[in-house]
């Protein structure tokens, strides 16, 4: 499973070089020896003697073709230097003691328990550190970590950090160049603006490095750089580069070569070029154009190297536009290569060997765990594979992605990297995707070594970054509980040795956050146990990475064992323990019949008779949960048209078609529902039982703007095989839908707020037809029969939204039953949020500036102590929590708890349970079936934990109205 450093690359064969000038000096003498002998050969034979013409600059060629052998890597006495490159003068030295330190080393499983002292920018020593360096920084800060967890910066090696900023406009867009498929002279570095907001996020969720790729919109997309984080004295985006390479820094014969960086892509992304096959070509033939300029360098060299000066005259035969890949051909650049299919994967092999180049890594490669083998076929070793966790379906060409396949490739000892491709994941949360790793069973050392030391290794930048030895860079975190752990968050976080987290003061106050508030019990400081996944894992291998998911066995009499706690939903909608086992001794049983739960206790065992019997390891059960705000069961492929409903008209963009005779073109999503989608079911073997969908859509990276009139939603059970099974349809209309906002940026384009507004106020005042389906469904808002739901997310709307609802209320006496969905600058008007009595549902529930809209966040600790969680319960509003996308969904139930763990215990276990089982109904008018067998509605049972736990998952879903169990 494991993979030494040297494993990831077979390089060619190259003249480690250990002393460039000395090589001149030893081909300069080589050279006048040729001449002088070839002169005395001609003296001897009575002759006219040869003059060679020997040019000025022979040294510098003959260094150059020196260089060209020379291995990447730092120079050999990195490892001994005393001060860092990055050093910023009057840093002061750091001492960290009483830690638990995660080294990075062995395969990430070394952990020492010790000290680290930090001081020039970089690490000086580990573990026990001597006297006399302590006395040597007697200036030190001292830190007690008191027994916390200390890792190395968190390494993301596949971001868009500040060539798609935060928030994302129309002039800061630098992610993908429209001029043609093969751009291997583009550089990230020049479109990378040190002004993005999303920097300082990441470095609160202790991501210190990363590898700032261009777009995947090109075959060769350009070059990209390893940076740090840490905005420099300088304050220039070079200045944030981690070992500027020569085609920066412009010195092509410098002591030692440095690693450079590529971006390649291969797939659908490449699809306004041609086809697959068109893209292969323009590979082929970019190469090919490289290897010419290669060998007309190698030739030339020979002959230099020979004294043939005469020959070849003095003009180094190169190519600013071909010569990344001339350095791609001589094993200098670490290939980051955009890749998801195994067609595309055998293609980029193929070529790799008919050019002979390493890849480092593939990225997103969805289809990668199904062909290890094929990967290893790669020219010069195997490459790493970057992935993410559970993000997949999201288009065809991932829709075999796994949450199983990290463990897959590592079992075939493949490199796993955890990436973020931020800001489509922020990548403040990189070190959630880790942690899903290991939740689906990726080993704890190589889950942390995914996101640390691995991604090092694969950007050639191990000597210095993702590893805590002495040495290396001082990038380090303190964690308030153990990084595997759900919600662990950095205490403190230094770049170059200079402190990140807290956040400096700028006024000199201190700011006095809170962080891992009631995390100090030891447990917090063990990793995760997590749920054995073998069988789910084999199934996914089996079926090449669909895995039947409607496939589950039904029973209508059923007795769960080892029970330790029942929570049930009362009739009031509130969700209260009926069964709780104090201890080990007291877990008990669950008698289930015809979906029914006729006996819970110790005694339930021994009257079960010949029932079959489900061990759930002290496990729980407890109400399903509901999710809401993707288009789950809308979709079944985003990317793919065929897949879903399409694009219903909008009436502020176009004229409704006169057949459906309706100014505003409301539709129903009842109408468009899919069942039995991956997602749904998907969400439904992770605990979510009820989904409420609604064709409106959440601006997003790809442009899509947002539809101002979405229709009314409907509410369903994800579990369901169609419309027509007895309980499919909770719903079928459930709330009224708009989308209120600034034009999307990457559009530019959009029907204005002020027009959005006035037409909004005339379809709630009444002045549209009652008698057709715009003014009909506006008039049930405007009297509070249903919902209005607004996807808003700028605290002004919000606040003229306000006013326009005191306004249709005064007019028409009515108290209206708004909904603000998406709200990420809710919390600057939660007083007046609460006093109007208008929910919010936060979508994401984890919030980051994409637009202008959404630009004032509150994130929470580290960067502030309260969340908009806290803030807006704490002004009394009911709150649900919403995601964007449908793969999302299947999270619902860690997101809830990570929500409750970064509030430091503002959000009270109650208030956590409404979040979780009762809020989202009630804003969203979920009706209650009114009969005795659903009234307490979907039950799923855990094994291993309860239902917010890591340690836990699903085995069946107990389903009253339905009168049975489903065993997944």
């Amino acid at each position: 499973m494991g993979y030494h450093p040297r494993d990831v690359q077979r390089p060619r064969p190259t003249l480690r070089i250990t002393s460039i000038p000395t090589l001149i000096f030893v081909f300069a003498i080589a050279s006048v020896l040729t001449i002088w002998a070839s002169t005395t050969t001609l003296i001897s034979t009575h002759h006219i003697p040869t003059v060679h013409n020997v040019p000025m600059n022979s040294q510098d060629i003959l260094a150059r073709c020196v260089s060209l052998k020379t291995a990447p890597g730092p120079p050999q006495a990195f490892d001994s230097r005393e001060v860092s490159d990055r050093y910023e003068p009057g840093t002061s030295a750091t001492f960290i003691k009483n830690a638990l330190i995660f080294t990075g080393e062995k395969n990430g499983s070394e952990v020492i328990h010790g000290s680290i002292l930090m001081d020039k920018g970089i690490i000086k020593s580990i573990g026990k550190v001597p006297k006399h360096l302590l006395e040597i920084a007697s200036h030190a800060i001292v830190v007690d970590a008191k027994g916390a967890w200390v890792t190395p910066g968190l390494v993301d090696l596949h971001s868009h950090l500040g060539v798609l900023s935060a928030p994302i406009m129309a002039g800061s867009n630098d992610l993908n160049s429209v001029h043609g498929p093969i751009l291997p002279w583009l550089r990230s570095i020049d479109g990378f603006n040190t002004h993005d907001e999303s920097f300082q996020l990441s470095i609160a969720g202790g991501v210190t490095s990363a590898q700032v790729l261009p777009g995947s919109g090109n075959a060769i997309g350009g070059q990209a750089f390893m940076i740090k984080l840490r905005k420099t004295s300088e304050g220039s985006p070079s200045s944030m580069v981690i070992e500027p390479p020569h085609s920066l820094t412009g010195k092509k014969t410098e002591d030692h070569v440095r690693w450079r960086h590529l971006k390649q892509a291969c797939g659908e992304n490449l699809r306004h070029y041609g086809t697959r096959m068109d893209s292969a070509w323009a590979f082929r033939s970019a190469y090919d154009e490289a290897r010419k300029v290669k060998l007309a360098q190698d030739a030339f060299c020979a002959k230099a190297e020979a004294g043939l000066w005469d020959n070849i005259g003095s003009n180094f035969p190169e190519s600013l536009q071909w010569e990344a890949l001339v350095d791609v051909l001589r094993g200098r650049v670490k290939i980051s290569n955009h890749c998801y299919e195994a067609v595309d994967l055998d293609n980029i092999v193929r070529l790799s060997n008919e050019f002979e180049f390493p890849i480092a890594s593939f990225h997103h490669a969805s289809e990668a765990w199904l062909v290890p083998g094929l990967l290893k076929k790669t020219w010069g070793g195997t490459p790493g594979v970057a992935m993410f966790a559970t993000n997949h379906r999201y288009k065809r060409e991932a829709y075999r992605g796994s949450e199983f396949a990290p463990r897959v490739l590592a079992d075939e000892g493949i490199p796993v990297i955890m990436k973020s491709d931020h800001p489509v994941i922020n990548s403040r949360y990189l070190l959630y995707e880790a942690q899903q790793a290991h939740y689906f069973s990726l080993p704890a050392n190589l889950s942390l070594a995914s996101v640390t030391s691995t991604p090092a290794t694969i950007a050639g930048l191990s000597h210095r970054i993702g590893f805590l030895r002495e040495g290396a860079d001082a990038d380090v975190v303190i964690w308030d509980s153990h990084p595997l752990r759900l919600g662990a968050t950095p205490v403190k976080v230094w770049i170059d040795g200079i402190l990140q987290i807290p956040v400096p003061s700028k006024t000199g106050q201190p700011s006095n956050i809170e962080v891992g508030k009631g995390k100090s019990d030891d447990g917090w400081k063990k990793a995760p146990e997590v749920p054995n996944w073998d069988e789910e894992r084999k199934k996914a291998l089996d079926w090449d990475g669909l895995p039947p998911l409607l496939e589950k066995s039904q029973e209508d009499r059923i007795v769960f064992s080892n029970v330790k706690s029942v929570w049930r939903r009362e009739l009031d909608g509130n969700v209260r323990v009926e069964f709780n086992a104090a201890t080990d001794k007291e877990i008990g049983a669950v008698v289930v019949e015809n979906g029914q739960i006729i006996c819970m206790g110790s005694s339930c065992l021994t009257s079960s008779g010949a029932m079959k019997v489900v061990d759930l390891r002290g496990g729980s059960i407890a109400p399903g949960l509901m999710t809401y705000g993707s288009p789950l069961g809308l979709e079944e492929i985003t990317a793919e048209p065929s897949t879903g409903d399409g694009i219903p008209y909008d009436a502020f963009a176009r004229n409704v078609p006169s057949i459906l005779d309706d100014t505003g073109g409301i539709v129903r999503a009842m109408d468009a529902l899919m069942f039995g989608t991956r997602d749904a079911l998907t969400a439904y073997r992770s605990g979510i039982t009820l989904a409420t969908s609604s064709l409106s859509k959440a601006y997003y990276l790809d442009g899509t703007p947002g539809h101002i009139i979405s229709g009314l939603s409907t509410t369903f059970r994800t579990g369901s095989l169609h419309a027509l099974e007895r309980g499919a349809i909770v719903q079928d209309m459930t709330a009224l839908h708009v989308h209120i906002g600034r034009a999307h940026p990457l559009i530019g384009k959009g029907v204005s707020v002020s027009t959005q507004i006035a037409a909004l106020r005339r379809l709630l005042f009444g002045w549209e037809t009652k008698d057709k389906e715009t003014g009909y469904w506006f008039k049930q808002a405007a009297e509070g029969v249903v919902p209005l739901v607004i996807d808003v997310h700028s605290a002004d709307i919000m606040a003229t939204l306000l006013i326009v609802k005191i306004e249709v209320e005064d007019r028409i006496g009515s108290r209206m039953r708004m909904v603000f969905s998406g709200a990420t600058e809710a919390h600057l008007l939660a007083k007046e949020i609460g006093e109007a009595d208008v929910g919010v549902i936060l979508r994401p529930s984890r919030p980051y500036p994409v637009t202008w809209d959404q630009r004032q966040i509150l994130p929470g600790p580290p960067l502030t102590n309260d969340t908009a969680l806290v803030k807006l319960l704490q002004h009394g509003i009911t709150v649900g929590l919403g995601v964007q996308e449908s793969w999302e969904a299947r999270n619902g139930r860690f997101d809830i708890q990570w929500a409750v763990l970064e509030s430091n215990g503002k959000v009270s276990q109650r208030e956590m349970r409404a979040v979780a089982y009762t809020n989202l109904p009630k804003l969203l008018g979920v009706r209650e079936v009114e009969n005795d067998k659903s009234i307490m509605g979907d039950m799923v049972a855990y094994e291993g934990g309860g239902a917010f736990d890591f340690s836990s998952k699903v085995v069946a879903i107990i389903s009253p109205e339905r009168q049975l169990v489903d065993l997944l």
